[in-house]
C-alpha cells in the first residue's frame, strides 16, 4: 500500500501525461472544490465547496431577516 507521499506522486505524474485539455479543467475544477481553504470557529476544515454553500446560505439568512444584530448580541452577552 503507498503512502501519502508515493501516491501524490503517482497522480503527478499521471497527470503531466494528460494530453487532453478538458481532462485538466476537471481535475482542476476537483480540487479547487475539494482543497482545504479555512477552518470553522470549532476546527474543522472547510473546502472551497462547503465554504461557498455557507456563504450561500448566510446570505439568504441575511436577506430573510433571520440574524443577530451586534446591539442584540451585546444584550444577550450581558447575560452570561
Amino acid at each position: 500500500m503507498m503512502d501519502i507521499q508515493e501516491r501524490k506522486w503517482d497522480v503527478m505524474q499521471k497527470i503531466m501525461h494528460v494530453s487532453k485539455e478538458s481532462l485538466l479543467d476537471k481535475i482542476d475544477q476537483l480540487l479547487e472544490n475539494e482543497m482545504i481553504v479555512g477552518y470553522t470557529v470549532t476546527g474543522d476544515p472547510l473546502t472551497r465547496k462547503e465554504y461557498n454553500h455557507r456563504l450561500r446560505v448566510a446570505e439568504q439568512q441575511l436577506k430573510s431577516g433571520h440574524y443577530t444584530t451586534q446591539e442584540e448580541l451585546e444584550k444577550e452577552s450581558e447575560n452570561w
